[in-house]
């Protein structure tokens, strides 16, 4: 910033000036590929380490697009984008009365009580700290999780999650609170086990994504990531 290196909280004012330098492996990164198109959506399968809002800003220079839902930066998989204000009504719409199925594949440290369970909570969301916190005692609002194993890898494990309620950071905050903290997850995860485990970025996709969406013609699409944790 200004010439000199920063770290990672620092204030920008106007006129501060801005630099962000890249690895030769950064550069040929690719943020995002497109899985699917027609004229009202877009599919795509995002990177981790990319901001849904670039994905966003990517596709808006093709045309126009709508905003339907986010990933976390570190987490990768699917989203889908609307192409007109009718699409993105419709997407909204099916959003909003659960017509839209997520499916989250997870690495996460220890080993699960149960080989299948669906978890009830209640999460409070500090939006200035952009963090939440999970609880049993009904502050917050309320959650559902449901997890299947799917791999026991030693001291890891990977999880099949589907969510039955989307709110904020809902996978990453209910799993750690479960004692079950998502691989290189640095919020809401273990910072000591995560180095050990030489994790960077977590271990965390948007495997599944299932659209019934009648207005636009679909009628239980699954679309699938082709990554695997």
């Amino acid at each position: 910033m200004n010439g000199v290196k920063v770290g990672a909280d620092c204030t920008l004012r106007p006129s501060d000036e801005v630099a962000y330098y890249m690895t030769t492996a950064e550069e040929g990164k690719q943020a995002f590929s497109v899985l699917y198109e027609d004229a009202n959506i877009t599919v795509v399968d995002k990177e981790s380490g990319v901001n849904s809002e670039a994905v966003f800003a990517a596709l808006s220079e093709r045309g126009e697009t709508y905003f339907i839902h986010r990933l976390d930066r570190n987490t990768q998989g699917l989203m889908v984008f609307g192409h007109t204000m009718s699409a993105n009504e419709a997407l909204l719409s099916c959003f909003k009365t659960h017509n839209v199925q997520k499916i989250y594949h997870a690495l996460v440290f220890g080993t699960p009580p149960k080989v299948h369970s669906v978890e009830h909570a209640f999460l409070e969301k500090d939006a200035r700290a952009s963090h939440v916190r999970v609880n049993t005692r009904g502050r917050g609002v309320p959650i559902e999780t449901e997890y299947e194993v799917l791999e026991r890898r030693g001291e890891t494990t990977l999880l099949k999650v589907t969510l039955h309620t989307g709110k904020t950071h809902q996978i990453r905050a209910h799993l750690a609170f479960l004692g079950l903290p998502v691989v290189g997850d640095e919020k809401y995860g273990d910072s000591a086990r995560n180095k050990a485990f030489g994790a960077a970025r977590q271990r965390l996709l948007a495997k599944q994504l299932t659209l019934t969406c009648p207005a636009l013609g679909l009628t239980e699409r699954t679309f699938l990531s082709p990554k695997e944790l």
